[in-house]
């Protein structure tokens, strides 16, 4: 696999996608609304020390779940958008392999949404230790918890996202079927903070939240063995219309 093969696709997509306004809306205004949303209710509410120390790594997973529903307008347009507009067969003409094309949308997809995402939530810190500070007496963020959640479950959740997105975008036909199945990446993120409210899982825990990236790391290595099987190249050209 060459990997100089791959990024040049990366950056034909990169440059896609700066013309799609529905890709840069998911990609700037989701993760920058939340991170203003949350330090505006934590500053116009009084609540008590002990709520907030609970709160405050909840409100940290809310990018996780960001990590599940941001890569699916990217991963879900990088191939069926593409077959749409008629620009796929010419790529899967060229002489590459199938594991350079996949690595390289999986690169288009993977690179911008965690830089919106670890982006977002700097200022989400930031703001939340602002609006903190007074009732703690100090601030909350940075601390190991919120490491091990930005900088390895989100990009393991981040990757689980695009990789699943690629397989449904490899079997449909259509953009917006492909991002409907694609935002099902987000249903376990979206159990694991449930369980977290309801107490079953602690999510200001360290090993919990290590136990959950080793059970991300798992599922991406069989996501990327599913992506490979299952992408079909001759199909895509042949077969959709």
């Amino acid at each position: 696999m060459r990997l100089s093969k791959s990024w040049i696709i990366a950056q034909k997509d990169f440059k896609t996608f700066r013309r799609k306004k529905n890709v840069l809306y998911t990609l700037l205004i989701v993760p920058i609304m939340i991170s203003i949303l949350i330090p505006v209710v934590l500053l116009a509410t009084h609540i008590p020390v002990d709520h907030l120390t609970y709160l405050l790594p909840a409100f940290t997973f809310f990018y996780v779940l960001l990590a599940g529903v941001v890569p699916t307008t990217i991963a879900s347009y990088t191939i069926v958008g593409e077959k749409v507009e008629k620009t796929l067969e010419p790529l899967l003409a060229a002489p590459v392999t199938d594991g350079e094309i996949l690595l390289g949308k999986a690169i288009s997809a993977f690179l911008p949404s965690i830089l919106a995402i670890l982006g977002g939530s700097v200022l989400f810190m930031v703001l939340s230790d602002v609006a903190t500070f007074k009732s703690l007496g100090y601030y909350f963020f940075p601390n190991l918890n919120t490491a091990v959640t930005l900088f390895m479950m989100v990009p393991l959740a981040v990757l689980m996202s695009v990789e699943w997105n690629v397989v449904v975008s490899g079997r449909v036909t259509d953009v917006r079927v492909a991002q409907q199945l694609g935002g099902l990446a987000a249903i376990p993120f979206v159990l694991i903070y449930v369980l977290g409210e309801l107490n079953f899982v602690q999510l200001n825990v360290t090993n919990n939240l290590l136990i959950i990236s080793g059970i991300l790391a798992l599922v991406d290595v069989l996501l990327f063995t599913v992506t490979r099987r299952t992408f079909q190249r001759e199909e895509i050209l042949t077969k959709w219309k």
